[in-house]
């Protein structure tokens, strides 16, 4: 498992499941990690980087950040 928090500040109010759904990672990427515990991560520390792999079996490290009101993600490649 890999939950790294940065330098980003929490979000002004929590951000929801289908807030975090609305990314789209888990249809792209296979991720360990559970919904819940990204949450956690996000909504405490305002980002969050996760190990995902795609369906072509690559590796991805996976930046989720909150900007205002949405959450941003990238993906760098292992």
């Amino acid at each position: 498992m890999v939950l790294v928090a940065g330098c980003s500040l929490p979000p002004e109010r929590p951000f929801t499941r289908q807030d975090l759904f609305k990314t789209n990672i888990f249809s792209l990427f296979t991720i360990k990690e559970s919904p819940d515990s990204i949450l956690a991560v996000i909504n405490q520390e305002g980002e969050v980087v996760v190990e995902g792999i795609d369906k072509n079996k690559k590796a991805y490290f996976v930046k989720i950040v909150s900007k205002g009101k949405e959450l941003k993600t990238t993906y760098v490649e292992k």
